[in-house]
């Protein structure tokens, strides 16, 4: 019994200092057998994130062109103004 417990103590304090991440380079992450699936789920994933992307694109698109709008029509106000005091 001592002996094992100094082997585990042993191994508790080689594997605390051992703190390290190790990633994948290459496309096929996850365990052996899981590609498919997991490649139709990184689609639907980036097909989501796409999309909600274009949707963001084109709710900032809109706001811009009213602002656009707004900002043009005061410019044509602003002209109008300058005719008709230059004309007096």
């Amino acid at each position: 019994m001592l002996s094992r417990s100094s082997t585990v103590a042993r191994t508790l304090r080689l594997q605390g200092g051992v703190a390290a991440r190790m990633y994948s380079d290459s496309s096929n992450v996850g365990p052996l057998g899981t590609g498919p699936s997991e490649d139709s789920f990184i689609k639907r994933e980036r097909a989501k994130e796409d999309y909600f992307v274009r949707q963001h694109e084109k709710e900032q698109l809109q706001k811009l062109r009213k602002q656009l709008k707004e900002h043009q029509d005061k410019v044509d106000s602003l002209k109008n103004k300058i005719e008709s005091l230059s004309k007096r």
